[in-house]
Parts: structure tokens; sequence; C-alpha cells
């Protein structure tokens, strides 16, 4: 059956403080330790609801693993994968498929096959991307929710992966690697639609690289996997930022933000928060970045203390933390709707929902009131 919702409140508090780094301006908000009464900058587990959403669309819970989780920014459409059997007809091997969900009707469509990793999808819900193995390639396709099918991008290379969407779907930038065996790669953008393709950067290496394109395709974060630098692209101009972080520091790319106000991104224990109109950046120490919401004001992120929650979700202008789980969980980029209000999470815990015996792990949306 599908999970209730849990009202189950738990409370934990953390205090701030400022700091800042001579490159650019930072704001730091520091963990503090747990005290009897909730001052302002209190997380709170608010109890305001959780859904299991990896279920047959009568309800029937997974009896295969669901993992990842996207979700649009109005926090109404949730992109997954599952290796359920239960879920689609024809999966008897217990394949994995990616799966659209819609909330609150709770239909659920198969949309692509074996992906690689975790689907990604646009802010509008219409579409979502994922890379598969063809043979001995990578390719990236595109699921769309009105047709329930999946069809392979244009790629004019033998292995493209790590898709990115904008807004509406239209654009999507990717990784592709040239050579076999590969000795360099790009980041390109497509307009699928239009079937052009910029390109923004070649690198004559196979380090991990990987971009991320903004709600309306204009800016376009990316990472050079080598030299360990974050950079930011911009269509209007035609221009390449230097490196974010600055000369002193590596990073490692997180996300941009839909509205292309903020680079998430990660530097030795600690993320930042760039802030692509000013150059300044927030520095949250001692966690890992993992998600920005679409306005670029919500942070998702694990805090590198396992003692404690393994999900918070950082109202970056207030201070203030939301605890989205204390059960060990995971989630990954396009995981927060606008304005933090919803979380998508993945988890194999048995006590996040009520009736949850299937023994897999499972795909969650905290909703925030």
């Amino acid at each position: 059956m599908r999970g209730n919702t849990s009202r189950r409140t738990t409370r934990r508090v953390w205090g701030a403080s400022g700091a800042a780094i001579a490159l650019c301006a930072v704001t730091a908000v520091l963990p503090g330790a747990a005290a009897s009464a909730e001052p302002a900058g209190a997380a709170r587990d608010s109890g305001a609801g959780v859904e299991r959403i990896s279920v047959a669309a009568d309800g029937t819970q997974s009896d295969g693993d669901s993992t990842g989780g996207a979700i649009t920014t109005d926090g109404r459409r949730i992109a997954f994968t599952s290796s359920a059997k239960n879920f689609t007809p024809g999966n008897a091997a217990g394949s994995d498929r990616v799966y659209l969900r819609d909330e609150p009707s709770g239909q659920l469509k198969q949309v692509g096959s074996h992906p690689i990793g975790s689907p990604v999808i646009s802010g509008d819900g219409e579409y979502s991307a994922y890379w598969v193995l063809l043979f001995r390639d990578t390719k990236v396709k595109l699921a769309q929710w009105t047709a329930g099918s999946s069809i392979g991008l244009n790629c004019d290379a033998l292995n493209c992966s790590q898709p990115s969407l904008s807004g509406d779907g239209r654009y999507v930038a990717n990784v592709a690697t040239i050579g076999r065996p590969s000795s360099s790669q790009r980041i390109d953008v497509w307009d699928w639609q239009a079937n052009t393709k910029q390109e923004l950067a070649w690198f004559d290496h196979t380090a991990p690289s990987r971009p991320s394109i903004s709600g309306d395709g204009r800016f376009v974060a990316y990472q050079d996997g080598k030299a360990k630098d974050v950079f930011v692209w911009d269509r209007d101009h035609g221009s390449t930022s230097d490196p974010i972080e600055g000369p002193a520091k590596e990073a490692t790319i997180v996300q941009i933000s839909e509205d292309g106000s903020k680079v998430v991104y990660l530097s030795g224990s600690d993320t930042y928060v760039h802030d692509v109109s000013s150059g300044t950046a927030q520095r949250v120490p001692d966690v890992k970045g993992l998600a920005i919401d679409p306005t670029g004001n919500h942070l998702l992120y694990a805090p590198n203390d396992t003692t404690g929650p393994s999900l918070v979700l950082r109202d970056l202008g207030a201070g203030t933390d939301e605890v989205v789980s204390n059960q060990p969980a995971s989630a990954g980029v396009d995981a927060v709707s606008t304005g933090g209000r919803d979380v998508v999470f993945a988890s194999k815990a048995d006590d996040i929902v009520p009736g949850d015996t299937n023994g897999k792990s499972d795909v969650f949306v905290r909703r925030f009131a």
C-alpha cells in the first residue's frame, strides 16, 4: 500500500557564525551542538509529510530496488529508476527501467530502459534524460511523459553521457567522449528540436567532467575533471568565466540552479554556493552539497558528521535547516522543488513510512508545509 504520512517530529539545533575568505566574500554557517531550547536557526523535522512514491499505480509496493529521484519545479512529477517486476508487464528479469510519476494523480509511466545512473528531469516535467550502454558505447536518451517513450539524441561521438536538461527539455548539455580508446572529451549543448549543437569546451583528457544547464539554457556550469576547476558559460555573451572557485583551490561541480543565479560546488570538506551575478560565494562548512532548488535559495546537503541526520535542507537566506531524513538516505541533482517545498530521496530504511515491508530500496518525497 502507499505509505501514510509520517507525523513523527524530531528537532535538532544548529548554530551560525560568519567568516571571510580572502578570494571572495563568503558567509559561513556552522553546525553547532544540540541544546535544550530551539533558538533561531533550529533544524526541524516538521512532519509535514513523507510519501513513498516508488509504488505501482494501484499503490502496491515495489518488488525491486528503486533509486535516484528528480523532481519538477512545482513538485508535480518525479523521475526515478526501478528494477520492479510488478510495475510494468514484460520485466520478468527485473532490469532497471526509467519511470515518471505524476503527483497527486499517482499515474506511473515507464519511459525508458537500462539506465546508467539516475535520470534528470526538465523543470516542467515533460522530459527526463538518462544515458545507456549500447553495445560498447554510451548514448543519451530523452524520455517524454506525453509519448511515454524515449528517443536517442543525435550525439556525434562514440560515447555521450551525463545529461542535464533545460526547463522545457529543449536543450540538453552532455559530455561527449572522443576516440577509441577514449582520449579526449567535449562539453556540448544540443538543441534537439533544431538538431543543432554548441561545443563549449574541449579537454585533452577523460577525467570526470560534467555539465549542468540552467532552465532557460543560457548558462551552463561545467567541470574540468583534470584541472579540478568549475566554469560558467553564458550563451547570451558567448563567453566563459574564469574558474569560479578562484586559483587557490580545487572544485567539483554539483549543480547550477534552474534560474541560473547560483552554482553549487564542493571544495575540500566544504560546500560553496557561488552567486553568478556578484561573483561572491556562500560557504557551508563540513557538508556535502547534493542539490539546490530552482531559485538558488535552498541547499540540500549531507552532513559530513554521520552521527546526525543523513539529509538536511538549508534556507540559505535565513540560515535555518530542515531535516529531510534521519535514516540513511541519498539524493542527487534535481532533488528539490521551488522554494524547498519538496525533496525527493532514496533509502533502504523500512521505518520512514508505515507498511514498508518489501526489504528494498525505495524512493520517497518529503513535503514541507
